[in-house]
This record gives C-alpha cells, structure tokens and sequence, in this order.
C-alpha cells in the first residue's frame, strides 16, 4: 500500500473537529466532516457548498477525489453533485463540499457529520498524439449500452 504525506491546514471554523480519518483499515478515502457554524437544512433538489474547515497541500502528482458517501446517497439521496470532485495539488484554498439533495424529503446537515469521503491518487499528465485515424478494435465506436444490459 503507497502512502503520501499531505499538509494540512485546520482552519479556524475547524479547529475544534478532529481531522478526518479512515473509518476501517480497509477504507480508501478518509471520511470528510461538516464545518457547518449552524445547521445546514437542504430541501429536496437544494444545493449548498458545506465547508470543511481544511485546506490541504498536495505533493506535486497528486490530486484528491471528493467522493459521496453511500450510506447517505441511500439513506437520505444526499450525494456529491460533482462526484467525483478535484482538489488539484496547486490549489490552496478551504475544502467545500457541493452536496444537492435528491432525495424527497429535506436533510439537515450538523456540524461533524461525515459528509464525503477524500481518496488521494496519483496522476499521470496526457500527451496528445493527434493522428488521421484511430486503430480499430472489437468495440468500435460502440458506446451508451452498446455492450449489452
């Protein structure tokens, strides 16, 4: 198992919520908290951006995923609308979380509850290579159920 270390900055509206950590040691993302001041309520179909108080500096190759947790997506219909969302290694600024309710019924959000879930990977940067034509290959430009359901 790869491992980086990442600094991390606790932002003053977070000062007193622990940083995030993994639920179990199988875990692949470090569950993310609300930094909320007061309860957030999101009706059926509202959006919000819910801070996390963290600002984080990623090792230049990296980059984090904000990902929505399942237990809320079903639970609730309380998801990531960007899933999955990039932190870049460049970027400096606080953490948010945009969460939209899709669910029927409206979602209050307190401050501490586990809201994402933050899975770091390493990237590899692309190079085009334009060419006239693609090499073939079984399935083709099939795509959007073109192999079977």
């Amino acid at each position: 198992m790869t491992s980086v270390r990442i600094a991390v900055e606790r932002l003053s509206q977070a000062r007193d919520l622990p940083l995030p950590s993994y639920a179990t040691p199988g875990s692949a993302g470090v569950d993310l908290l609300a930094a909320v001041e007061t309860p957030l309520t999101l009706a059926p179909g509202a959006r919000a951006a819910v801070p996390t108080g963290l600002a984080i500096a990623l090792p230049e190759g990296w980059e984090a995923q904000v990902r929505p947790r399942s237990g809320l997506a079903l639970e609730h219909g309380l998801t990531v609308l960007n899933a999955p969302g990039t932190v870049d290694a460049d970027y400096r600024g606080e953490i948010k979380v945009i969460l939209v309710n899709l669910g029927e019924r409206a979602v209050t959000v307190e401050r501490g509850r586990r809201i994402a879930q933050l899975v770091v990977a390493p990237v590899a940067r692309l190079e085009w290579d334009e060419v006239s034509s693609l090499p073939p290959s079984a399935r083709g430009a099939g795509g959007f159920g073109s192999t079977g359901r």
